[in-house]
């Protein structure tokens, strides 16, 4: 996966598509804090959130699959 570096100070801001602003809202040492304006529509999460979700939705369809292997649908609604 490529990534794309820019170098941002405070208040300045990058465009993602047409509909979606990120800024750098506050930047303290190490910290960066930045502010996303996006459609309703549009899914934003952190990383490791991210990350757990996908985690989770892995378990549940191992959990399927292991359920139709005996047989059984139950606990899949």
């Amino acid at each position: 996966v490529d990534v794309l570096v820019l170098s941002r100070k405070k208040d300045q801001a990058i465009y993602i598509g047409h509909d979606i602003r990120i800024v750098v809202v506050d930047v303290q040492k190490d910290h960066v804090r930045i502010g996303i304006e996006a459609p309703a529509d549009v899914d934003i999460y952190r990383s490791e959130i991210y990350q757990a979700i996908q985690n989770e939705n892995l378990a549940a369809m191992a959990k399927g699959d292991i359920l139709k292997l005996l047989g059984s649908d139950k606990g899949t609604g």
